[in-house]
């Protein structure tokens, strides 16, 4: 059990800071991979070569395959969704602080110009 709640923390991490899309995500996924031991660096380059040929955003499809060889099934779904998580926590916020100020005159005008 422990194994996936490292897998939950290490990708919610990633998922929270990966600026820049998923190529900018690989480094910092294969410094924690190395680190926590999860595969060999040819395996990872392995990953990366499945990850880049398979359709869907290179991040979550390297946390689906890095988290099926770590945890089996609910290590890729795990770490699918904690890579997913921080994305979708922000942008739900956002859309609530939106929509409570879009009726407002100020935010009109802003958006209008």
């Amino acid at each position: 059990m422990s194994a996936l709640i490292q897998l939950f923390g290490s990708f919610f991490t990633i998922g929270l800071f990966a600026f820049g899309g998923g190529y900018a995500v690989l480094s910092f996924l294969q410094q924690e991979v190395e680190r926590r031991g999860w595969m060999t660096t040819e395996r990872f380059v392995d990953l990366i070569a499945i990850a880049q040929s398979t359709p869907g955003p290179i991040a979550i499809n390297m946390a689906t395959f890095v988290g099926y060889q770590t945890g089996g099934i609910p290590g890729a779904l795990i770490a699918t969704l904690a890579v997913s998580l921080p994305g979708m926590i922000m942008m739900t916020t956002f859309a609530l602080f939106f929509f409570h100020f879009y009726e407002r005159p100020k935010t009109q005008a802003l958006f209008k110009g």
